[in-house]
């Protein structure tokens, strides 16, 4: 039996708690295969054995619980989200679609006897690709889906993915032993904020998602020529600078032409970086991301064409290394029909239907099961910073919603 309103405050409760557990100080980070990541797990295997789930950590640091239905040998339907996040976060991106899902597994342990698959919990790890730069490498590995490149990805300090592996614990020989099969699963769903604001715009608290936005992400290399800023005349000058500067703008330009393409310059570095000498070299990156993959790709192809273009102009050269590329994803019929139907036991005559621009695990788990997703509304659609937002009433509608989803479910497997 849910006792809704108990457990959304258990909920924002527990969200304020992992909030504590960061690596920055006065804001929240928490990144793969960090002394955070370790301790978090214990906490959230420590909350998933309350409800009765049998836990443990998965050979890509995936923390998972199981809770057997009828059959102990039938397919699980997978509920969860991911507990890692970018610099500087807020608290409820991902980690409210964890905390969700344990508690749809507490309200159902009565009735998991009766129930036709079993209901498991993951909590996976670097949805956000904040550390080597890639993404979903938590449910990438789930999914089976793990790239053998991956290994030499490195972070800030020069570590490779290798490397952070065995530090935390791990064994890289393992990681094909966090692979699920088709046949053991009986779906994904999963619960996350909007990030964007179009149930707040609305006035609806929750909605359904129809697909995920494809998404790339590259890391630009413009190489100019470093001299001093004094003595450099304008016309002699090749200033990466100025060209990346260019670039960015080129970005902006090509995706707002665009109908559902978003791209962003997250990240601009100078060498050598001093005040007095011209940029000789820039680093950035570009996260383009779209409705389809094909629109995708061909304003990437327009991006390869103006950055041919400012180079050819400045006297510079450039080149590119893709870090991530995953295709969109379109959301189950079935559970996107029994999250809207999950959405109407709530009360909510009209459900908004939406498309994802942000990605998420069921990105990668859309490579071996069906996936369905229920967004909460996001007050002014502010993700990835500490003024995220989701209400208690929200939170607890959702949850109602989310519950009721799986029951819908349960029966239309029986």
């Amino acid at each position: 039996m849910l006792d809704a309103p108990t457990a959304a405050r258990r909920i924002m409760a527990r969200c304020d708690e992992l909030a504590a557990y960061t690596s920055m100080t006065g804001g929240i980070e928490r990144v793969y295969l960090s002394p955070e990541h370790a301790r978090v797990n214990r906490v959230a295997a420590r909350w998933m054995r309350e409800v009765g789930l049998d836990t443990w950590q998965d050979a890509a640091g995936n923390q998972c619980g199981h809770l057997a239905g009828r059959d102990p040998e039938a397919p699980s339907l997978l509920l969860g989200s991911h507990l890692d996040t970018v610099r500087d976060a807020g608290r409820y991106d991902g980690i409210l679609g964890v905390l969700m899902a344990i508690e749809v597994v507490r309200a159902l342990r009565p009735q998991a006897a009766s129930l036709r698959f079993g209901l498991d919990v993951v909590a996976f790890w670097d949805e956000e690709g904040a550390r080597f730069g890639t993404a979903l490498l938590g449910s990438s590995a789930i999914a089976g889906r793990w790239n053998e490149a991956w290994w030499d990805l490195t972070d800030e300090h020069g570590t490779t993915l290798r490397t952070a592996f065995g530090e935390f614990g791990l064994d890289p020989g393992r990681i094909g032993a966090a692979a699920r099969t088709p046949d053991s699963l009986a779906g994904y769903l999963e619960a996350h904020i909007e990030q964007g604001p179009e149930l707040d715009d609305g006035g609806a608290p929750l909605g359904v998602v129809t697909s995920i936005a494809s998404a790339r992400r590259f890391a630009v290399q413009i190489d100019g020529e470093a001299r001093h800023a004094g003595g450099a005349r304008y016309e002699k000058r090749h200033d990466a600078l100025l060209g990346a500067s260019e670039v960015a703008l080129a970005v902006e330009r090509l995706c707002r032409a665009e109908h559902h393409i978003i791209g962003t310059v997250g990240r601009l570095e100078t060498f050598p970086g001093a005040v007095n000498v011209v940029p000789g070299e820039a680093r950035l990156t570009v996260d383009l991301r779209g409705e389809h993959d094909d629109d995708r790709d061909r304003v990437w192809r327009g991006i390869t064409s103006a950055m041919d273009e400012i180079a050819g102009r400045r006297g510079l050269t450039w080149s590119a290394r893709e870090l991530h590329e995953a295709p969109a994803v379109r959301c189950d019929t079935l559970l996107q029909d029994v999250v809207r139907a999950g959405i109407e036991d709530t009360g909510r005559r009209h459900v908004p239907a939406l498309f994802s621009r942000a990605g998420h695990d069921a990105m990668a788990m859309g490579a071996v099961t069906g996936v369905g997703m229920l967004f909460l509304r996001n007050p002014d659609g502010i993700s990835h910073h500490p003024d995220e937002d989701v209400s208690l009433a929200d939170v607890e509608t959702g949850l109602r919603a989310l519950t009721a989803t799986v029951e819908h479910l349960a029966r239309e497997a029986s």
